[in-house]
């Protein structure tokens, strides 16, 4: 074996040395790697959304039935800046299409649990 190591020896390339890629080979791997994360990341955030927003439309459903059981629909949506902040939104429609805010349901909505009643 040599003894010689340029990368430890301080050994710079002279600048008529060529790159060890060229600039189309490089534009190539990025754009690999870029189409490798999109592929990797959309699905799992379209999963994400879809089952939050089934989540989000079965806790509206039972708690406008419980607060409100006379409203002909429902909506569930997500809102940056909405009646409960951020997160999803849970609103009962009536029969003139007006819609009456229910409750948060919070960034990530789980299972509408109704509060407890207390029998005194």
């Amino acid at each position: 074996m040599s003894d010689f190591h340029p990368e430890l020896s301080g050994y710079e390339p002279t600048d008529s040395s060529r790159p060890l890629r060229g600039r189309r080979m490089v534009l190539l791997m990025r754009i690999t790697v870029i189409l490798g994360l999109v592929a990797l990341l959309v699905p799992g955030v379209l999963t994400t959304l879809s089952i939050a927003s089934a989540t989000a439309a079965r806790a509206c459903a039972a708690a406008v039935s419980r607060y409100y059981p006379l409203s002909e629909g429902i909506d569930a949506r997500f809102e940056l800046v909405g009646s409960g902040g951020f997160g999803w939104q849970c609103y009962a429609i009536d029969q003139n299409e007006r819609q009456t805010f229910v409750l948060p349901l919070g960034i990530i909505p789980g299972p509408f649990r109704p509060p407890a009643t207390s029998v005194s």
